[in-house]
Formats: C-alpha cells, sequence, structure tokens
C-alpha cells in the first residue's frame, strides 16, 4: 500500500507515523504501524523518538498485558503534565 498526501506525493514513514498519532489521534503499538506502513518496528521507533526529542511532542508509552499475559506497548499523543513542563523550564534556564 502507498501513502500519498493531497498533492499525490508518496508520504514518508514519519508523516505517516505523524499523522498517525498526532493528527488523527490514535493510540498504535510499533509493531501495528510497521506493519501497517511495511516498514521495520526500529524504524517506527526511531520516528517516535523523532517526534518526541526533534519536534517536541509528548509521546507517550503506555503498558498493556492481555489475557494471555503478552506486554505491549502503546504509543499516543498527549498533553505533558505541568511537572514535566517545569522540568523543561527549570533546565533550560540552567544551560
Amino acid at each position: 500500500m502507498l501513502f500519498t498526501d493531497y498533492n499525490g506525493d508518496t508520504m514518508s514513514i514519519f508523516e505517516k507515523v505523524y499523522n498517525t498519532l498526532v493528527v488523527e489521534g490514535n493510540e498504535r503499538t510499533a509493531a501495528q504501524m510497521a506493519n501497517f506502513f511495511n516498514t521495520t518496528k526500529g524504524s517506527i521507533q526511531a520516528r517516535i523518538s523523532e517526534l518526541r526529542t526533534q519536534k517536541g511532542f509528548a509521546v507517550y508509552a503506555n503498558q498493556r498485558t492481555d489475557t494471555a499475559g503478552r506486554t505491549k506497548t502503546f504509543y499516543r499523543v498527549g498533553s505533558p503534565s505541568r511537572a514535566v513542563v517545569a522540568a523543561g523550564y527549570k533546565a533550560l534556564a540552567a544551560s
């Protein structure tokens, strides 16, 4: 499956992950996104890291255990707590 934006241009993996988590507000595992976007879990995890470090999004990793005892990590974008924002300002002031 080939994803395109509104202009018909092919979208990058970063753009696909961004659209899934930020624009659409979905909660997905790295494996789900890797399967859907025809790439690897490592590539998805790297794009999630980019969203956090380079773009400043609060991407949360929530672990869930199913009835068979398997633990999966679901990623979602949310609002940072006041404590996290305060720690960021404190870190900026120290530099």
